[in-house]
């Protein structure tokens, strides 16, 4: 057993960081009300050397870098609870998690970016083709590579074997906004980090391989194209974009639920038959800059939010958490924190797929009208309780 040095976070929570075996950085989320001792477990595995870091290549009709990150083939695929490698390690199960927990986050096993990453950093050693910058990426040319340096992060919401964010406690939930915050600072201070996104994915219609609640954080060494497109917007509109977009929200029709710091809508052009976005009305540029009263506030309203969706049916809604936020050195002052949760459920027993116009050419078309969405997904949230 091994005490790590305990770290006061925010709402009580406190951290813990501690090694794997192959020496990935593990680090535990303790609740403000855990009945978990301070010792930890150490990792008794022999473990093989971490997968080099993958290569990214370039598609220069779009411009898009695509990570080739072949050790994922390797990664879990829907294993039977007692073999849970997101639960907590015991004598029949060598999962990546030593001891109990409330919350943990660990270096994925099968990274899609890293673990070189630009410039050696606390161990971690330096890629022999970093990306340098982001004009080097922007210049178009044809077998384009460079190293897929950054981080990719397991973050377990809880040691049960089953169940999603929204399946946690209010107090679980805010311990999770904490960590988010804490990761979302380390990650961007990591040499040749571009931008840093969590989110869940969750269900298996969505490609969900391990049921245990989780989710993910990506450190990327570039701007995801999504983003790009974002900031184009608002180099095209306006530098209050976002508090825009939030003043014509509050003012329609499409509001789903609204408290002192944040408001959850269903988007005026939505693209999915479930889609919200959340945005807070103080503009931040990610979750390391809220503070204390609009991440308390935060936990509750998300709850909600996810546990009307899953009200909607008899049965849980598949659907990707996708939290956006700025860029870590680009756009600080314009590009907003904002939620879009999106689900292709589009009836009990119906998903919506992506074909040939969607897929293909990316023009979308919407099943139901944004305003009937809102009603019904307003409906059922006002029926939760917490």
């Amino acid at each position: 057993m091994i005490s790590p040095t305990a770290v006061p976070l925010g709402a009580g929570v406190v951290k813990r960081s501690t090694r794997l075996d192959d020496g990935r950085e593990l680090i535990y989320y303790d609740d403000p009300d855990t009945t978990l001792g301070p010792e930890r477990a150490v990792d008794a595995r022999t473990l093989d050397p971490r997968p080099e870091t993958a290569t990214m290549r370039q598609d220069v009709l779009t411009g898009d870098w695509i990570s080739i990150a072949a050790s994922r083939q390797n990664r879990a695929f829907l294993p039977p609870a007692e073999l849970d490698p997101l639960a907590p390690q015991t004598p029949t199960n060598p999962s990546e998690i030593p001891s109990r927990y409330d919350v943990a986050v660990f270096e994925n096993k099968s990274p899609s970016f890293g673990p070189a990453l630009a410039e050696a950093f606390d161990g971690v050693p330096a890629a022999s083709d970093p990306p340098r910058g982001i004009e080097d990426l922007t210049h178009l040319g044809l077998g384009r590579t460079r190293t897929s340096v950054g981080r990719t992060e397991v973050v377990c919401f809880s040691p049960e074997h089953a169940g999603s964010f929204g399946t946690q406690t209010v107090t679980r939930a805010r311990t999770v906004i904490e960590a988010w915050a804490d990761r979302t600072a380390a990650l961007s201070a990591l040499p040749g980090i571009e931008q840093v996104f969590p989110f869940e994915n969750r269900g298996e219609a969505i490609g969900v391989t391990l049921p245990h609640p989780h989710g993910q954080i990506y450190a990327y060494p570039y701007l995801t194209p999504r983003t790009t497109r974002l900031l184009d917007s608002i180099d095209r509109t306006a530098p209050d974009l976002f508090q825009r977009i939030l003043e014509f929200e509050q003012a329609g029709p499409r509001v789903v639920l609204r408290g002192e710091h944040w408001t959850a809508f269903v988007p005026f052009a939505a693209r999915w038959p479930i889609e919200l976005h959340v945005l807070p009305h103080r503009h931040v540029a990610d979750f390391a800059e809220t503070n204390e009263a609009e991440r308390d506030e935060l936990a509750p309203l998300y709850l909600r939010l996810l546990r009307g969706i899953d009200a909607l049916y008899e049965t849980p809604t598949p659907y990707i958490a996708a939290w956006h936020q700025a860029p870590v050195r680009h756009a600080r002052d314009t590009a907003r924190l904002h939620l879009q949760l999106t689900s292709p459920r589009r009836a009990a027993d119906k998903l919506k797929f992506l074909a040939g116009s969607e897929a293909a050419m990316g023009a979308w078309i919407g099943d139901i009208p944004p305003e009937t969405a809102a009603a019904r997904i307003r409906e059922a949230v006002e029926g939760v309780t917490l």
